[in-house]
């Protein structure tokens, strides 16, 4: 409810809103942002590095395990992400078909890969599938999985898996179903319902998951280099090269970054310029295929095998680490976690410190992604500059996030005035920012401007029409983008790693409890992996219920 006070701002809103002047400024702030703090420093930062490219090509053996590295990257990613889109479509349907309160801590619990930090999460992986004394491959005696590409495929699933479906279920959430019953009052099939009415509206948003998908494959750095083994892609490559500081490092990290850069950019203005303009799905109706195919037996089948793949594949080898919480309890490692005592200390500081950052990252982005998803999604500069932005928004999700630290910090070593807290928190707006306009320019475009139009014709002010129209429509894709950000600032270690040296956020500590033998105890390191699930479970819960609640 709108208090008077509240009712006063609303109202100051509106006229400010009215005012062209304004609506431009505020565009231009947003534009702005974008190419300071989010896409120049990190190109840059390759750029100022750009005259030594010519040094790999000197080097033969360099080039062509660079070479070899590009081309893994992006058949793992676009494998990935297919599936990902095959694997995360029906959960993200299940859950927005739920009948019962419990799927609402399923759709929660769907964002846990999201909360646990990369490294944790493919050293969690790996020890499930490739370890012959725990997990699954104990039972067998034998690793079922060793590391390399395989154990790398499964891990990217797992990672990216939350991305498509978070988008999916703010896509569904928004989705209105005039059209969807009106085909089935008709006699259509849910299946042909669901194929011909709902997956067409929703092809924007299936576009957004993928390319998501796509790019959180293409730059993940710690969860890879955890599963890779002998293994390289290009995130591995790089950091192979920079711990071994090998001759010819930098140039590498030049010429895979380019490359990524460069080729994904062209796989995405791609799918932007003919993903709208594709015929899917077929036409054609099957009247008694999909009859069967919509019967209550393959539909509980479905939802059965979705749950499988989802707590065997996704939520049970995700969690694989914490365990050893359940010892902690009854050994006293609980107790000392709880007051502090020896490494906890820190812990506790550096938890504090991830979801400060991750706060902080989450509001800023929101408040100035959201003038430019209206930018994007509304192409209020025109055809052409609104795509080329589309497309640029999608690269720092896309260079890799150890060389997009690497980048940003020789970038801001030229301002030798920016603290250390502010390089850790550019970082993470860098990082995370593609994710809410890539949600919310999505769910914006899938609104009618026709209901707009309407509005404004009947007198009403550009704010107006945002607060009751395009807001109440696309509100779960906005808590959509809100999530993805918030658990990716979280749990986000190769960029954090690069930048600072002396603040260590939560998985920076995890990383050094993990890599340094003896400094913490399998039990402390699974510990501190649960208390982090734990916590930002809370939150995703507490935020989710308040969303929910104002429905």
């Amino acid at each position: 409810m709108i208090t008077v006070k509240d009712w006063g701002l609303v109202r100051f809103l509106e006229v400010l809103s009215s005012k062209r002047s304004i609506r431009g400024l505020i565009y231009a702030c947003a534009v702005t942002f974008f190419f300071a703090l989010i896409l120049f420093p990190p190109i840059l930062g390759i750029l100022l590095k750009w005259n030594l490219i010519g040094q790999i090509f000197e080097n033969p053996a360099l080039m062509s395990r660079a070479t070899s590295a590009i081309y893994a990257s992006f058949a793992i990613a676009l494998f990935v992400s297919i599936i990902d889109i095959i694997a995360g479509l029906p959960m993200a349907w299940f859950i927005w078909r739920r009948k019962s309160k419990w799927l609402d801590a399923l759709d929660t619990l769907a964002d846990i890969p999201f909360i646990v930090p990369t490294v944790a999460l493919g050293f969690s992986i790996g020890l499930f599938w490739s370890d012959e004394t725990q997990g699954i491959s104990s039972l067998f005696g034998a690793s079922l999985v060793s590391p390399g590409w395989l154990l790398i495929i499964l891990v990217h699933f797992v990672f990216s898996y939350p991305a498509v479906v978070r988008v999916m279920v703010g896509a569904l959430f928004d989705y209105e179903r005039t059209y969807e019953e009106a085909s089935k009052t008709l006699g259509a099939a849910p299946v042909t319902a669901d194929r011909t009415v709902t997956f067409p509206i929703l092809k924007l948003s299936f576009i957004a998951a993928f390319t998501l998908a796509f790019a959180r494959s293409i730059s993940e750095t710690g969860a890879t280099v955890i599963a890779a083994g002998t293994f390289e892609n290009g995130p591995v490559l790089l950091n192979n090269l920079r711990t071994s500081q090998e001759l010819g490092y930098e140039s590498a990290l030049v010429f895979v970054s380019f490359i990524l850069i460069a080729v994904s950019c062209i796989i995405y203005a791609t799918i932007r310029i003919l993903g709208p303009k594709l015929k899917i799905p077929v036409r054609k109706v099957w009247p008694v295929a999909e009859r069967k195919l919509s019967s209550h037996g393959l539909t509980n089948l479905r939802n059965i095998s979705t749950l499988l793949v989802f707590f065997v594949l996704i939520l049970i080898p995700s969690l694989f680490v914490a365990l050893p919480t359940v010892n902690a309890v009854l050994n006293g490692t609980l107790n000392q976690a709880l007051s502090s005592t020896g490494i906890w200390q820190g812990y506790w500081q550096s938890i504090s410190l991830s979801y400060g950052i991750a706060f902080v990252a989450t509001l800023l982005n929101t408040i100035v992604g959201l003038p430019m998803a209206v930018l994007i999604a509304r192409k209020r500069l025109g055809g052409l500059p609104s795509t080329v932005l589309d497309v640029l928004v999608n690269i720092p999700m896309i260079v890799p996030s150890i060389a997009l630290g690497v980048s940003l910090s020789i970038f801001w070593s030229n301002f030798p005035f920016v603290p250390e807290i502010g390089l850790l928190l550019f970082a993470h707006l860098a990082i995370t920012y593609p994710y809410f306009v890539r949600s919310m320019s999505a769910a914006i475009e899938r609104v009618d401007m026709d209901l707009e139009e309407a509005s404004k014709t009947l007198g009403a002010k550009p704010f107006t029409v945002f607060r009751t129209i395009i807001l109440p429509l696309t509100k779960y894709s906005l808590f959509a983008g809100a999530i993805m950000m918030f658990t990716r600032s979280v749990g986000e270690t190769g960029a954090t790693v690069a930048v600072v040296s002396k603040l260590k956020t939560v998985p920076v500590l995890l990383v050094e409890w993990i890599k340094q033998t003896g400094l913490a105890t399998p039990m402390e390191i699974g510990l501190g992996c649960g208390f982090l699930i734990i916590l930002s479970f809370i939150i995703l819960l507490i935020l989710r219920g308040t969303v929910r609640g104002r429905h």
